[in-house]
């Protein structure tokens, strides 16, 4: 179980500030009860193409930085 007790799931919206660099995150739902419902979270966009998206968290409760990678299903 050490897969599921170090992932995260969560979906939302979001809206990517390309001059500002930054991603703006409304969570509705979360494998973490305590991030649902509440403001919206702010990232730091580090690369930005047309089929992948990088950010990160600086400022995580744990003192953690944490990286996240979206990549762009293929089309069929």
């Amino acid at each position: 179980m050490t897969v599921v007790r170090d992932s995260i799931a969560y979906y939302g919206t979001y809206a990517v500030d390309e001059a500002g660099r930054s991603i703006s995150m409304t969570l509705e739902g979360s494998t973490y009860a305590n991030l649902q419902g509440g403001p919206a979270q702010r990232r730091i966009v580090t690369t930005l193409t047309a089929t992948e998206l990088q950010f990160s968290n600086p400022r995580t409760p744990s003192g953690m930085t944490l990286h996240t990678v979206w990549r762009r299903a293929p089309s069929q």
